[in-house]
C-alpha cells in the first residue's frame, strides 16, 4: 500500500490541534453497555446467587440456602490502526500550520470503536474480515434467533425476540439494529396523521428508545462491507449488563519515524514517518440465552 503524498492533501487553513481520541463513538455496545475497569490479561468474574428468603412460622426452624455461582470469564484482544505518510506531509503541516494530520489521525479512532463490535459480535479481524480463531466469546454465537422476511412488521419481529429472552429469564431492555433494519421503524407512520410511530428513535449509534428498548444504531451490527462471510444480523436483542467490556490498555498514539512497522519497507529509507495506535479491549458474555439475534431470512 502506497504511503500518503502531499499531492494527495487539499490542506485545510485551520490551526493544528492536539489528536486525541477516545474510542466510544461508533460502537453499538460501548453505547448500550457501559465500560468496566479492568486489568491486562484474561480474567473471571463471579456471580453468586442465594436465591430467596424463606417464610418463617412463629417457632418454626430456619433451613439454609444453597449458594449456586456461575463464572464469567473475560477474554483480552489487541487491535491496532497504522498510517504512513511521506515526511514531507509532515512538514507541510507544520510550516502551514494546517490540520491536515489531523484529519487523517482522526480516523484512527472510529476504526478503533468499531473494533470493539467487530470483534464482539461477528468475533472477526475487521482489517481482513475473515474469523479470528481467537476469538471465542461473540454475539453470533447466540441461538435464540427471529428470522426477519421483508414483507415482515418490524416491531413483530422485535416482539418475538423479546418473547425469546423473557423465556430463558431475562429482560430484553436494549437493541443494537442493523441500519436497513432501523429504517423499517424509522418510516412507520401512525395512520392517517402521519405521525413518526416512534417519534423518539434515531437511526445514530446515540442511545435512543425504540417502543421501550434502549437503542442504538450502527453498520457494525450487519457487518456490512467488512465481514467477509455475511452473518446475516439485522438486530441484537437483549439484556445489555450481562456484556462486560473495558479497556485494558488505553489508546496510544505513537509517532515512529524508525525501522519498519508494517512491513511497507524501511522508514527513513523512503522519507516517511508512521502513526500508530493500539488499543486492548477485554470483553466477557455472561450468558448468550440472555440475547436473541434478528436474522435475515435471505441470508
Amino acid at each position: 500500500m502506497a504511503a500518503l503524498a502531499t499531492g494527495d492533501l487539499e490542506l485545510p487553513d485551520n490551526i493544528l490541534t492536539p489528536w486525541l481520541g477516545k474510542v466510544r463513538g461508533g460502537s453499538v455496545l460501548a453505547a448500550l453497555s457501559p465500560a468496566e475497569p479492568q486489568r491486562f490479561g484474561s480474567g473471571k468474574a463471579m456471580v453468586f446467587d442465594s436465591g430467596e428468603a424463606e417464610l418463617v412460622s412463629e417457632g418454626g426452624q430456619k433451613s439454609s440456602n444453597d449458594i449456586t455461582k456461575t463464572v464469567q470469564s473475560v477474554e483480552p484482544h489487541k487491535f491496532q490502526k497504522t498510517v504512513r505518510m511521506n515526511e514531507e506531509v509532515l512538514w507541510a503541516d507544520e510550516d502551514g500550520q494546517t490540520d491536515a494530520v489531523e484529519q487523517i489521525l482522526a480516523q484512527i479512532q472510529p476504526a478503533l470503536s468499531r473494533a470493539l463490535d467487530f470483534g464482539a459480535i461477528h468475533g472477526i479481524n475487521p482489517k481482513t474480515g475473515a474469523v479470528a480463531g481467537s476469538i471465542t466469546q461473540k454475539f453470533a454465537s447466540v441461538t435464540n434467533q427471529v428470522e426477519r422476511a421483508a414483507a415482515d412488521k418490524p416491531y413483530a419481529n422485535l416482539d418475538a425476540a423479546d418473547l425469546l429472552v423473557l423465556a430463558d429469564g431475562y429482560v430484553p431492555e436494549g437493541i443494537a439494529l442493523d441500519p436497513s433494519f432501523a429504517a423499517a421503524f424509522s418510516s412507520l407512520r401512525a395512520g392517517q396523521t402521519e405521525q413518526k410511530l416512534y417519534p423518539n428513535f434515531r437511526l445514530t449509534t446515540e442511545v435512543s428508545e425504540l417502543d421501550g428498548h434502549r437503542s442504538s444504531v450502527s453498520r457494525t451490527v450487519s457487518g456490512s462491507g467488512v465481514v467477509a462471510t455475511p452473518s446475516g444480523i439485522l438486530g441484537i436483542v437483549g439484556d445489555f449488563g450481562g456484556f462486560r467490556w473495558g479497556i485494558q490498555r488505553a489508546i496510544g498514539l505513537e509517532l515512529i519515524r524508525y525501522g519498519d512497522p508494517d512491513g511497507q519497507g524501511d522508514l527513513k529509507r523512503n522519507n516517511q514517518v508512521a502513526f500508530r495506535a493500539e488499543v486492548v479491549y477485554g470483553w466477557g458474555i455472561a450468558d448468550l440465552d440472555a440475547f436473541a439475534l434478528i436474522v435475515d431470512k435471505v441470508a
